[in-house]
C-alpha cells in the first residue's frame, strides 16, 4: 500500500484518525514516538514556532523547507497546513502544492477563506482552485478542503442555514476533486452529524478546550480530529513554566 493509500484509509468515519498537530521536526517525532498513525501540521503553530503570525506570513520557501524536515523525520504518512496555498490564482496555486508535494507531503489542508483579506472565496472559484491542485498533484494526494464558515461566524450563530451552505460547499469541492472536508469551528453535535451524513467526503473535526469529547464526536460520525493549535500552546506554555522555575 502506498503512503498516499495507508493515509487515506485512515479517515473512517465513527473511528476517527486522530492528529496531534506539529510544527518541526522535533514535535513530529515526539508524535511519532506516543503512537501517532500520521502526522499533520497546523499553520498558526508553525508559524509561531518560526516566529511569524498566522496567515501566510511564514515566508512559503521556509513552509516548503519545514514540510521537508518533517517528512524525513518520521516513518509516517504526513500533511501539512498548507493555508490558501499561498496564491489566489488557480494555476499558481497549483504549483505551489505541487511544490508541497514535491516535499514529500501525501497532503494538505487547502482553506476557502480569502487570506490577507476578509470572507471566503465563492464556492465555484474554490472548486476551480482545488480542481487545479488536483491535475497538478495527481489522483492520490489528499487534498482536505477546509471551509472557514464556521470558523468566521459566532458558534451561537450556527444554525441549519450554514450546514446547508456548507454541504453545498462540500458537495462541489468533491466534484473539483477534494478528498476530505474539514470543518473547524462547528461543535454543535447535531449540525456536525448531519454534515457528517450529507457530505460526500469524510468529515475533519477540530478539537479545542471545552469541545465535545473525542467518543461524542466520532458518534457523529467523524472521519478525522485535528488538535490544531493547541498541542504547541501547552508546550509553550510548559516551557515558559520550566524556564520560570529555572530562572528562579
Amino acid at each position: 500500500m502506498s503512503r498516499f493509500a495507508e493515509f487515506a484509509a485512515l479517515h473512517v468515519p465513527g473511528t476517527p484518525l486522530v492528529l496531534v498537530n506539529v510544527w518541526d521536526a522535533g514535535s513530529a517525532r515526539a508524535v511519532a514516538a506516543a503512537g501517532a498513525t500520521a502526522i499533520a501540521t497546523g499553520s498558526a503553530s508553525v508559524a509561531a514556532a518560526n516566529g511569524f503570525s498566522d496567515a501566510e506570513a511564514l515566508p512559503l520557501d521556509l513552509a516548503l523547507a519545514n514540510a521537508r524536515r518533517i517528512v524525513g523525520a518520521v516513518d509516517l504518512p504526513v500533511s501539512i497546513d498548507f493555508e490558501g496555498g499561498y496564491a489566489v490564482d488557480p494555476d499558481a496555486v497549483a504549483s505551489n502544492v505541487a511544490l508541497l508535494a514535491a516535499t514529500g507531503a501525501v497532503g494538505c489542508n487547502f482553506e476557502d477563506q480569502v487570506i490577507g483579506g476578509s470572507g471566503m472565496h465563492a464556492p465555484e472559484v474554490q472548486a476551480a482552485r482545488i480542481a487545479a491542485i488536483r491535475a497538478a498533484v495527481g489522483p492520490e494526494f489528499f487534498i482536505n478542503a477546509r471551509t472557514d464558515i464556521f470558523l468566521q461566524a459566532a458558534a451561537g450563530t450556527h444554525d441549519a442555514a450554514k450546514v446547508d451552505a456548507a454541504i453545498a460547499r462540500a458537495h462541489a469541492y468533491a466534484a473539483a476533486g477534494a478528498s476530505g472536508f474539514f470543518v473547524p469551528g462547528l461543535a454543535d453535535l447535531d449540525l456536525l452529524a448531519r454534515v457528517c451524513r450529507e457530505s460526500p467526503l469524510p468529515v475533519n473535526f477540530m478539537t479545542f478546550p471545552g469541545a465535545p469529547d473525542a467518543a461524542a464526536v466520532a458518534a457523529a460520525g467523524v472521519a478525522r480530529i485535528s488538535h490544531g493549535p493547541f498541542p504547541f500552546r501547552a508546550a509553550m506554555r510548559a516551557v515558559e513554566e520550566a524556564a520560570r522555575g529555572l530562572l528562579g
